[in-house]
């Protein structure tokens, strides 16, 4: 095993597997893979198992190592957004676009004036359709790791970690110091819900919608730990 940075593009399309060691593809990669992106035998990919772990592959009936397995640290330090229920498949958006950036962990919970409401039953199952979300988006950007879901997460806890801050219009710039960003509902924060943080950020000149403002919240993140990286000129 080698230490190395993240699959790029000339190594085909990216998948996730269980077993870096003995990759094997679920029946619904393959038939992505071959159905939707045309793979044939031969081709190349590269395949990774979530926690940093990744390796060049051939594609076939079965799958053929064509190199050594590169282990990827732990991004550091660990960034975390996260934001009150939306409606309708705004939940899915913000998911795709946070592992698209590279957020580590994100966090979904209800705030005091959110409008969604998510029972037990509903929240296994949207917590299974935004767990496969930012598997396919890691997919397609190619992460070595997968971002961790809390679905639903505790705000007061939230609030507790870290370099916590909760994104509100009178709060300051973010900072290197900050790891956590909090996004309220559309309908903003409640004075108790505000007296929990300890620390509020402004994501920019404008009053920006809840989905907008956590895709913000994870570029300017993303950009205080890694500038080079963040802008796209690795």
């Amino acid at each position: 095993m080698t230490a190395g940075g993240e699959p790029d593009g000339r190594g085909g399309p990216h998948a996730f597997v269980t077993d870096v060691d003995r990759p094997e593809l679920s029946d619904d990669d393959r038939h992505h893979l071959a159905r939707s992106l045309r793979l044939r035998d031969g081709d190349p990919l590269t395949v990774a198992d979530g926690q940093g772990r990744w390796r060049r592959c051939r594609f076939g009936a079965a799958l053929a190592v064509d190199g050594d397995v590169v282990m990827v640290d732990a991004p550091s330090p660990a960034l975390t957004v996260a934001f009150a229920l939306v409606k309708g498949a705004r939940p899915d958006l913000v998911v795709q676009k946070l592992t698209e950036l590279g957020i580590d962990h994100i966090a979904v919970f209800a705030a005091e004036r959110s409008v969604v409401r998510w029972d037990e039953a509903k929240v296994r199952v949207q917590c299974e359709r935004l767990t496969r979300v930012a598997r396919e988006a890691a997919m397609q950007c190619r992460r070595a790791w997968l971002p961790q879901l809390e679905v639903p997460a505790d705000l007061r806890e939230l609030v507790t970690r870290a370099g916590s801050a909760m994104a509100d219009f009178d709060g300051g710039p973010v900072t290197a110091e900050h790891r956590v960003v909090l996004i309220g509902p559309e309908g903003g924060w409640t004075e108790t819900e505000r007296a929990l943080g300890r620390d509020s950020v402004r994501l920019g000149r404008h009053v920006q919608r809840a989905e907008t403002a956590a895709i913000s919240a994870a570029v300017q993140l993303a950009i205080r730990r890694d500038p080079v990286v963040a802008i796209g000129t690795e």
